[in-house]
C-alpha cells in the first residue's frame, strides 16, 4: 500500500511540475505578446520602471540608474544596457551619466517615451480590466500572491541548485 502511495506522489509530481512549466510557457507564448504593438514586453516594463522613477522624483530627480533598472528586471548589466539602447536610439529615453561616467550611467524617459507608454498603458489596462471583472479582483489579488510566494521558493531551490554545483576550490 506505501509503494502505491509513493507511485500515486510521483505521478502526481510529474503532473503537476509539468503544468507548471505548461502555464510558463503559456503565458509567455505571443498571447498577451499580440496586445504589445509599437513595444515588447521588456521594453513596456523598463518604460514603466522609469517613468515611474521620474514621477516618484527620489534623491536621484528623474533619473534611473541602469544597475538599478538590471536589478529591478533581473537582467545582465549587458542586457540592461541593451534594452536601454534600443529604447535610446527610438527617442523614447535619453541615456546619459554623471561625472565621466564612472560614477554612474542613468535614463530618463522623453516625451516620446511618455506618449508611447501612456498609448500602451491604454491598450493593457482595457485588456486586463476585462480579465479582472470575469476572474474577480480577489481571485487576481490571491492568485498574485500566491505566483510571488512561489517565485520565491523556486528561486531558492534554483539558487540551491547552483550552490551545490559549484566546483569546490
Amino acid at each position: 500500500m506505501e509503494e502505491q502511495n509513493k507511485s500515486l506522489e510521483r505521478t502526481e509530481l510529474e503532473r503537476l511540475s509539468h503544468e507548471l512549466t505548461y502555464r510558463r510557457y503559456m503565458m509567455d507564448r505571443g498571447k498577451v505578446r499580440s496586445l504589445f504593438k509599437d513595444i515588447r514586453i521588456p521594453e513596456y516594463i523598463a518604460l514603466y520602471s522609469i517613468a515611474q522613477d521620474s514621477e516618484n522624483a527620489s534623491i536621484y530627480g528623474d533619473r534611473t540608474y541602469l544597475q538599478e533598472l538590471s536589478e529591478k528586471m533581473q537582467l545582465s548589466m549587458r542586457q540592461t544596457s541593451k534594452l536601454v539602447g534600443d529604447l535610446r536610439d527610438r527617442g523614447l529615453v535619453t541615456w546619459s551619466h554623471d561625472g565621466n561616467g564612472k560614477d554612474g550611467t542613468y535614463v530618463t524617459i522623453t516625451e516620446n517615451g511618455k506618449k508611447c507608454l501612456e498609448e500602451q498603458e491604454l491598450i493593457v489596462k482595457e485588456f486586463y480590466g476585462r480579465v479582472i471583472d470575469s476572474f474577480g479582483k480577489e481571485n487576481l489579488i490571491h492568485l498574485l500572491h500566491q505566483m510571488k510566494e512561489l517565485e520565491t521558493v523556486m528561486t531558492r531551490e534554483i539558487e540551491q541548485i547552483e550552490e551545490n554545483s559549484e566546483p569546490e576550490d
